[in-house]
């Protein structure tokens, strides 16, 4: 046990305000969020396995980790910040840094999830960049562990309120969160950004072709130019190649990760929907179909007819197979609304909930809602040149 004396005593001050800001920084980017950390939990699980056993019978219980690591993780930098039960936050603080350093260890080496979440959308961090931050926050981890017992005293009344008050303050902000879009929002999809870029500058679709080669099988895609170089390098070109297809390709690139707007014949809308100038767009996004609500369902409905009889366009972004969002549809009366389809991950990292309404025009996020808050859609200052 490390002796004590003024040095160590300073050291121990500083270690602690500094592991504690981080865990409380830590856990206020995820707790401001619990759905996406549910989500990476879910990831974690999917991905990870001991040997045969899998973790995937786990994935409703995404939610519950979800805020169970928060709060804990909000506990013990409150508990190091304020010195309260000061032998149980260095145990605790020991045991999730021990936890968290081989976790993220083990992340960086197998590069199974790449991104662990560990400060939410606020801060990316690569596996490896995760692993030193850990690493970091490894060394006045183990100085707190060891000068655990100073000082000696006993205030458990004290420590208990401020252990309860840690614990209901994070449980209260994260099931607002979750009842509700995030109070803040480090996604792309923020509302007043811009998801597409020199709409003013119109500039034309491009067109590349895709061949086979006939020998090795080898794809090859291409624009005119790089085609007509293959043609006049070799004459015999033609001949070892042959035509899969033709794409066109949009120059406008939305600023999201993984995100499109398809029909049910794969013909691409997303410029049309997110970036339409003609008059705003309401989009409802589902991303988990079966687990639509009835709530969920009148808020669709009631949206839908909003939008209608206000000249406003409506649809419906999922990520459903066609036959499940059309029995869905069917099944809640939802007959004539129209409907598109997308990447799960990028509709969770659009809204949260599920489902959630979105409103574009120019390429701008105008307006964000949960499905709880579907009303309150009417009060906004809709623009519409009738």
């Amino acid at each position: 046990m490390i002796q004590e004396n003024t040095l160590n005593k300073t050291l121990r001050i500083i270690s602690r305000w500094f592991v504690g800001l981080v865990f409380i920084f830590s856990s206020f980017t995820k707790g401001v969020d619990p759905l996406g950390t549910a989500f990476k939990v879910e990831e974690y699980m999917t991905a990870w396995s001991l040997g045969s056993l899998s973790f995937e019978w786990a994935l409703p219980l995404a939610p519950f980790l979800s805020m169970a690591l928060i709060t804990a993780e909000f506990l013990v930098g409150v508990l190091l910040i304020s010195g309260s039960f000061r032998k149980l936050s260095a145990w605790l603080l020991l045991l999730m840094m021990a936890f968290f350093t081989f976790t993220t260890l083990y992340d960086a080496i197998s590069n199974k999830v790449s991104d662990c979440g560990c400060f939410g959308d606020a801060i990316k961090l690569t596996n490896w960049q995760t692993y030193w931050k850990n690493v970091v926050l490894d060394v006045p981890t183990i100085f707190i562990f060891l000068t655990r017992r100073w000082p000696r005293r006993k205030r458990l009344e004290q420590d208990t309120m401020i252990s309860i008050a840690a614990i209901a303050a994070m449980l209260i902000f994260g099931i607002w969160n979750i009842n509700n879009e995030p109070i803040l929002d480090f996604r792309p999809w923020k509302v007043g950004n811009t998801m597409i870029d020199n709409l003013e500058e119109g500039l034309e679709e491009s067109n590349v072709v895709t061949y086979k080669n006939k020998a090795s099988g080898e794809f090859k895609t291409m624009d005119s130019k790089e085609l007509m170089k293959c043609y006049a390098d070799d004459p015999e070109w033609g001949d070892k190649w042959e035509w899969v297809g033709t794409e066109s390709i949009s120059p406008y690139e939305v600023h999201a990760d993984g995100f499109f707007i398809q029909d049910a014949d794969g013909q691409d809308f997303t410029f049309d929907l997110i970036a339409a100038t003609d008059g705003p767009v309401l989009i409802s996004t589902i991303h988990h179909v079966g687990k639509v609500n009835e709530r969920g369902v009148k808020a669709i409905a009631d949206m839908k007819q909003f939008a209608e009889e206000r000249g406003i366009h409506f649809a419906i972004l999922s990520n459903a197979e066609q036959s499940e969002l059309l029995q869905f549809l069917y099944g809640n009366n939802l007959m004539d609304v129209e409907y598109y389809f997308g990447d799960e991950k990028a509709i969770e990292t659009m809204l949260r909930s599920n489902p959630g309404f979105i409103l574009m025009q120019n390429a701008v996020v105008k307006g964000k809602w949960h499905y709880r808050n579907a009303d309150k859609i009417k009060d906004y200052p809709f623009e519409i040149d009738n």
